[in-house]
């Protein structure tokens, strides 16, 4: 039997049992090498639109596609053998009608082989959610800072810093969880907010700018790891890769134009002649 099939791939009900135990540890991955580095070390792994931002530039999440979401889940899928999979839904593929967001989903499913998916707004899309997961999709869901909302909340700003703000992102997590949700990522919020959110619902909590209190956490992968220009307050940098990546293209940069680059080393000869 192979390495592979003796490892079980980590399951939605797998998180949601870990309501109150042993922390959860996720990070976000768009491809198949990095997504192998993080199988042994996360729980579960987030496909997240924020691939529009990291991966291609863009000033928001909006413009990202479900095109996109699956080409880059498959991807991940093929990294990995044993965290869970979960796909964004991205803006525009679920707002519409439950109808469509199954339809999404779905497909989203059925074309990566991932294990969930995740998609934004708190009691507007509890009837949703509730939706999907009577049929067989589970869901996680996210509140708080959410990015596809950006028009809307008007900048990437920490929400409930005022507490005459908690009564509505309050029921927003409570609708969520009560909906089937298996899972909540809180993201921006103001800590004691957070911290009261995780003691009060059923699921587990993933925070992202949140709170240690919460029962998991998830970082951007590329800003934890010092690729990324700019990053919110809430972010640890882990390492420092950029400085390195861009001193080793400088370095191959400056061997090829001396003529270093590629040495003997680096090539191949001719085959030896066999003896008659």
């Amino acid at each position: 039997m192979s390495v592979e099939q003796e490892i079980r791939r980590l399951t939605a009900p797998d998180i949601r049992a870990r309501k109150g135990g042993k922390p959860i540890v996720s990070l976000t991955s768009y491809h198949a090498h990095t997504a192998r580095l993080l199988d042994k070390h996360c729980d579960f792994i987030l496909v997240g639109d924020s691939l529009g931002m990291v991966m291609h530039g863009l000033e928001s999440t909006l413009p990202v596609t479900l095109e996109m979401m699956i080409l880059q889940g498959q991807a991940v899928m093929r990294g990995t053998i044993r965290a869970l999979v979960v796909v964004d839904l991205p803006f525009g593929s679920y707002e519409a009608s439950r109808e469509q967001a199954f339809a999404s989903a779905a497909r989203v499913m059925k074309e990566t082989g991932c294990g969930a998916i995740k998609l934004e707004g708190g009691t507007r899309m509890a009837e949703t959610i509730a939706f999907l997961s009577q049929r067989g999709i589970p869901v996680m869901g996210h509140v708080g800072l959410t990015p596809q909302a950006i028009n809307s909340l008007g900048s990437f700003r920490a929400q409930g810093r005022r507490e005459e703000e908690w009564a509505a992102i309050e029921a927003d997590a409570m609708a969520v969880a009560e909906a089937g949700a298996f899972a909540l990522v809180l993201e921006a919020m103001a800590e004691p907010l957070a911290a009261r959110i995780s003691r009060s619902v059923a699921i587990p909590t993933i925070g992202i700018g949140a709170s240690a209190a919460c029962d998991g956490q998830i970082l951007v992968l590329e800003d934890m790891l010092g690729l990324s220009p700019r990053v919110p307050k809430f972010v640890k940098r882990y390492a420092e890769l950029g400085g390195a990546i861009e001193d080793a293209v400088a370095s191959y940069a400056l061997e090829v134009r001396s003529r270093a680059f590629p040495a003997e080393s680096n090539v191949y000869h001719l085959a030896k002649s066999k003896p008659a």
